[in-house]
């Protein structure tokens, strides 16, 4: 097991906290959206603090940026971190944490390394990825997509915000429109908040992640036609956002005669045109987010949710257009990772339990191209993605420990004969029209 001390601890928590500051909120959060200038803040004391600690920081185009301890000369390296990015109003652990953790995990490995401790197969890199939350750039998981080449990085640079930014100069604006070449990946290493309370609820320190949900999310265009609130009878008018508001109640409905916990959706992105207190709404846009652990049940509500729109467009005399976005197939991660993150939680002395995430993170893109071991630490109350999201400090040193000794192994090449995960079945996108 790596050496740590208690001034390790210290200088952790001090370095975690210390982001804490950067877009900090008035309620004890966060809001950094990718590529404004409190993120291009917080990036830049990530390579400052990197830089500090020896290692070599680059840039790749799509704006990751790698932190590398380059022991060995032309060797792959093992990954570890997370993103620094958030919500609006966001929480100041998720993803952040998983950061510093890496951070402090491979400035602990360099030291051991020196001391003759460790003897390394690979390189180690800490990585903060561009734009994991998809906030103000759609899709998520923006920057370890483009490393792992599931998206394309030309089409990413020109993805536009609602203001008609692009990608490419929000980049630019923080300094973080890299050329580097992204390192070639051993084997990749993340921790991150549960942002749900299965860890809590059972008093486990940690979680071994062992697959992800089933994704699909839909993008649903109501077209209506614009017209005076007060001048138009009610029989004369195609009101956009009525149907659209039926649809949000629609898709909170279609999970109620699943098994609980086993699927979540919601409309959590709402746009209505022209936004006017005496025109009808003429358009409104809206994302639906459907999840659950087993495909088939993705599958099943989807086709609810687009049958009950297709009743609603005839009923009520609109188009209605529904488009698949995002989807993503259940992802597995190797048993040999879920195993050897146990491994590492028995040496800490905690214990660990296997759990799916229900969220998506970097790890699911980078288990495409590399043997990936994700890991949790608890959620008080589960909340994320808001404000009062939280970890205790506890509970954060160790999980950090559990990420430096699993990231040891991984160096020392113990995943070196796994196989990446695959994605359990691919699933097709579809584009429906309703009238």
């Amino acid at each position: 097991m790596p050496t740590t001390t208690t001034d390790d601890e210290a200088d952790f928590l001090a370095d975690f906290h210390h982001t804490t500051t950067y877009g900090a909120t008035p309620a004890g959060g966060i809001d950094r959206q990718a590529g404004t200038p409190d993120h291009g803040d917080v990036r830049a004391w990530f390579r400052e603090r990197a830089t500090g600690l020896g290692m070599t920081v680059t840039i790749d185009a799509i704006g990751n940026q790698y932190a590398t301890y380059p022991w060995l000369p032309d060797a792959p390296s093992v990954l570890a971190g997370s993103h620094l990015d958030s919500q609006p109003l966001g929480g100041r652990f998720d993803g952040t944490y998983g950061v510093v953790a890496a951070l402090h995990a491979a400035a602990r490995l360099d030291r051991d390394v020196r001391a003759g401790r460790l003897t390394p197969r690979h390189n180690l890199t800490v990585v903060d990825w561009f734009n994991e939350e998809g906030a103000r750039f759609a899709p998520s998981i923006m920057g370890s997509s483009s490393m792992a080449g599931i998206k394309d990085t030309a089409e990413l640079l020109e993805v536009t915000d609602p203001d008609g930014v692009t990608v490419r100069e929000a980049l630019e604006s923080i300094g973080c429109l890299g050329s580097d070449p992204a390192p070639e990946v051993a084997s990749y290493a993340e921790i991150h908040i549960e942002q749900g309370r299965i860890l809590e609820r059972e008093q486990a320190t940690v979680g071994a992640v062992t697959q992800s949900w089933d994704t699909r999310k839909l993008v649903v265009t109501v077209h209506g036609e614009q017209s005076h609130t007060g001048a138009t009878v009610m029989a004369d008018r195609h009101d956009a956002l009525v149907a659209a508001a039926k649809i949000v109640v629609m898709t909170e409905d279609v999970v109620a005669d699943y098994t609980p916990e086993s699927i979540v959706t919601s409309v959590g992105q709402f746009s209505v045109l022209p936004n006017s207190p005496i025109v009808v709404p003429r358009e409104v846009n809206l994302v639906i987010d459907l999840r659950a652990s087993d495909a088939a049940d993705v599958t099943s509500a989807r086709r609810t949710l687009v049958d009950a729109i297709a009743a609603l467009a005839a009923d009520r005399d609109l188009r209605i257009d529904v488009e698949d976005f995002d989807v993503r197939a259940v992802q597995r991660y190797p048993l040999d990772g879920v195993e050897l993150v146990e491994k590492a939680a028995a040496d800490v002395g905690v214990g660990a339990r296997r759990i799916a995430t229900l969220a998506g993170h970097a790890s699911v893109a980078m288990d495409r191209i590399a043997p990936a071991g994700m890991m949790f630490i608890p959620s008080v109350g589960g909340v994320s993605h808001c404000e009062r999201e939280f970890s205790t400090d506890e509970d954060m040193v160790r999980g950090t420990d559990v990420l430096t000794d699993v990231v040891a192994r991984l160096v020392a090449g113990d995943l070196d004969d796994t196989t990446p995960g695959e994605p359990l079945a691919e699933t097709t996108t579809d584009t429906t029209n309703h009238r």
